[in-house]
């Protein structure tokens, strides 16, 4: 039990970079803390921590415990959630990170508040890369693959960005038959508001091509709003095709440069890693895969 102790004491200096902060949260005094790490530093044979007066910082051999650490403890507290809830229905808080696609995750997501009422959910809408752990987050929903060794993940749908335009645009403005066309057309450009940075167009050039520079004539920090300008005729838009397959299939918007596309995404659901999870978060992960995509 001291051994464990020591772990949760050592994580929480760590943590707080500070002896006294920890104890504070800990509800014991700042030289019983140092007192426990001491300890564990002398039981392993290795320094964790460096010591200054005005506050403490990991070492190279620290910052590699500190990462098991928050496994183990993880683990402990995972293990005893699931213990005192198996009889239990799924409730509690849950706060998960989701991007700024409300039109895709939106009918998923109430359909799951109606089926777990006991569920509160704590929703962060975000294009940010967040730090599930550090951030607080219980999961989160991204594109892309994971690198974070501390994260879990499963795959819950594929996705392209797809080259839209409505009719009338097209009939006045011709169709763009190769990627340099589009420097003669107005197109409607997504900026994420976490970066500012252009959503890259998904143009499989010639080699040798430059990239056309693309006239916009709308920049925007959301896509959605960017389905109904390119449906007024307004420009050519890059949107997920789960966005503008309806207005596809009802003939008010058409794609271009099918042929030199190459974008392909995954939607991902990640949350912090360990075998035994909390029942709130089984039910969210279990739902939100069979739903999200759900045609």
């Amino acid at each position: 039990m001291d051994s464990l102790n020591g772990i949760a004491f050592f994580v929480q200096a760590a943590e707080t970079r500070s002896f006294s902060e920890a104890g504070r949260v800990l509800g014991i005094s700042s030289s019983a803390v140092g007192k426990s790490v001491a300890r564990l530093e002398e039981r392993l044979g290795v320094r964790l921590l460096h010591r200054s007066t005005r506050s403490i910082t990991l070492t190279a051999e620290g910052a590699l415990f500190l990462e098991r650490c928050r496994r183990i403890l993880c683990e402990l507290e995972a293990a005893e959630l699931e213990l005192s809830e198996t009889r239990q229905a799924p409730q509690g808080k849950l706060r998960v990170s989701l991007p700024l696609v409300s039109g895709l995750v939106m009918p998923a997501l109430t359909a799951f508040m109606r089926r777990y009422p006991a569920i509160q959910l704590d929703v962060d809408f975000s294009d940010r890369m967040v730090d599930v752990i550090e951030d607080g987050f219980d999961a989160v929903i991204r594109t892309g693959e994971p690198t974070d060794s501390r994260l879990m993940s499963r795959p819950l749908g594929s996705f392209k960005l797809l080259l839209v335009a409505s009719p009338r645009y097209l009939a006045d403005r011709g169709t763009p038959r190769v990627p340099a066309d589009l420097a003669g057309h107005a197109s409607l450009q997504h900026k994420f508001p976490s970066t500012g940075k252009f959503e890259s167009w998904p143009l499989r050039m010639q080699e040798g091509e430059a990239e056309p520079i693309l006239l916009a004539s709308m920049v925007c920090n959301t896509t959605e709003a960017l389905i109904h300008v390119a449906r007024d005729g307004l420009g050519i838009a890059c949107l997920p095709d789960f966005m503008v397959r309806d207005a596809i299939a009802a003939g008010e918007l058409l794609t271009v440069l099918d042929d030199f596309n190459q974008h392909h995404g995954t939607f991902r659901l990640l949350w912090p890693s360990s075998k035994h999870l909390a029942p709130k978060l089984r039910v969210f992960i279990d739902f939100m895969s069979a739903e999200l995509f759900k045609t």
